[in-house]
């Protein structure tokens, strides 16, 4: 396991999340790239996991279950699971968005995922981690009080 920010993409189309870990690997240097393509896999892993951080890839649409059950899954292990999550739908209906607004999930792409916005919205939730990160490194007193919790 990687002490970095991992990514979990989770697509029940084997070849779709393999494109997906690739895609992301050639940009993405903060942690290790994971990929599953059944729900139940991805939440056992993510139940083992130390960290209770990452940011998931997830497509709406998954066997036995949504992404948005999947994320909820997991919440209690991930407590900002929904906004650190981007949502992949082959069709981003209306009813879609509103799930997603319901959800308290921010990105949504459409399949064929464009490459330029998957980077840009991995990179803005991997953004909010360096500047917290960095301010931790600036304010020991705030590091401290938060290993306290």
């Amino acid at each position: 396991m990687s002490d970095g920010l991992d990514v979990i993409v989770l697509d029940d189309d084997p070849g779709i999340s393999r494109v997906l870990k690739e895609l992301i690997e050639s940009f993405y240097t903060w942690g290790e790239v994971l990929c599953f393509s059944q729900a139940e896999a991805a939440i056992a892993h993510c139940l083992k996991r130390e960290s209770g951080v990452a940011i998931f890839v997830v497509d709406v649409f998954l066997k036995g279950m949504n992404g948005f059950l999947f994320l909820d899954s997991i919440e209690g292990k991930f407590p900002s699971v929904h906004e650190d999550a981007i949502m992949i739908s082959g069709n981003a209906s209306e009813d879609i968005v509103d799930m997603c607004l319901a959800s308290n999930v921010t990105y949504l792409l459409e399949k064929p995922v464009k490459p330029y916005a998957l980077q840009l919205a991995v990179r803005a939730i991997t953004s909010k981690y360096l500047t917290f990160a960095k301010r931790l490194m600036r304010d020991p007193a705030l590091a401290q009080s938060i290993a306290r919790l």
